[in-house]
């Protein structure tokens, strides 16, 4: 099996790699940034030795060389880089989104250039934010694939808290992207693959689950099921394609380690579109008990725009192989976890 350096493991899709990669008998060294992220892991896994789950502290990726001890820990074959903040509760965008995005992918692959010289693929997990471009995002002309790069800059951040994440997402994968290409000069010996999805929904990881801190994609399934949306649906947005977290995690673990093809590319991991007044009314069908909180068949609002962008993402579901959790079934799964953890 394969030794995996897997970054951010209490995030919301680290969690659900970290689970697949154990479930398939890999070893898995994980970084979280307190002890009580790493206590909650290593006890939700209690039949685990060290050596099949080694939960390491880094507390501030921010720091250049946040990842210089853990990159020397002998026999790391494969990283899988996931932890980048995504939340728009910032005041300063370069301090707070963009230096840990770039600095941490830079500063990890430094450190594993560095000392690491058994890492053969590393995975960032980027986002359809490094694909999308906010110019032609209403435009039905537009489709965007892999290939498709959005424009930001450094100088857009201060237009709004979704550009400022946008180049955080952009600038950390092209960081990456760079740094590879230049393998003379920083010595990577390594090739690179990233995981691009949009809207992430799914299951919450039962041991690190809190309604307070949960992802920013299922945050509008608990709104809908504490009853914020039983008035009016809100507007749906230009957010409208989505992917469940399982589907992320698997993609992940099939471009590290099991598609030698992989290495080179980028992966737009997307089941498809939806929206708000779909989400609405298959949890109505399904949670009837839930009723006297959901907005009714009446209520209308949250269809899909009219004027949208297209996409094309043939080639990831290709190479990876990947048979797209349904909406529903997502939709379900997710709300059940909401509700064992009170929502």
């Amino acid at each position: 099996m394969t030794k995996v350096l897997l970054t951010g493991g209490s995030g919301f899709i680290a969690a659900h790699i970290l689970e697949q990669l154990l479930s398939k008998g890999h070893s898995v060294v994980t970084t979280v940034r307190s002890e009580e992220k790493a206590t909650k892991i290593r006890e939700a896994y209690p039949d685990k030795s060290a050596d099949d789950l080694n939960v390491v502290i880094v507390p501030d990726i921010a720091k250049p060389d946040a990842f210089d001890e853990v990159a020397k820990i002998p026999g790391i074959e494969v990283v899988l880089h996931t932890a980048s903040p995504f939340h728009f509760h910032f005041k300063d965008p370069k301090t707070e989104l963009i230096d840990p995005a770039v600095i941490g992918t830079t500063g990890i692959l430094k450190a594993i250039a560095r000392s690491a010289s058994s890492v053969k693929r590393v995975v960032v997990t980027s986002s359809f934010a490094a694909i999308v471009d906010e110019a032609t995002i209403s435009n039905p002309a537009t489709v965007f694939s892999e290939a498709s790069w959005n424009p930001v800059t450094l100088a857009d951040i201060h237009n709004s808290p979704a550009t400022a994440y946008r180049a955080s997402k952009t600038l950390a994968e092209r960081a990456a992207w760079d740094f590879v290409a230049n393998a003379a000069t920083t010595g990577a010996k390594f090739d690179l693959a990233t995981v691009n999805p949009p809207m992430v929904f799914g299951p919450v990881v039962h041991y690190l689950a809190s309604l307070e801190s949960i992802n920013t994609s299922n945050a509008r399934l608990v709104d809908l099921v504490q009853g914020k949306w039983k008035d009016a649906i809100p507007p749906t947005g230009q957010a409208l394609i989505w992917v469940d977290v399982r589907d992320v995690a698997a993609a992940h673990i099939k471009a590290g380690l099991e598609i030698p093809e992989a290495g080179g590319q980028r992966f737009f991991t997307t089941a498809g579109t939806f929206s708000n007044a779909e989400l609405a009314g298959i949890v109505r069908r399904n949670f009837p008990e839930l009723a006297d909180k959901l907005p009714g068949p009446e209520v209308k609002g949250g269809e899909l725009p009219e004027e949208r962008f297209q996409f094309d993402n043939k080639k990831t579901t290709e190479v990876l192989g990947i048979n797209w959790i349904p909406f529903e079934k997502s939709v379900v799964d997710t709300v059940k976890s909401l509700q064992a953890h009170g929502a």
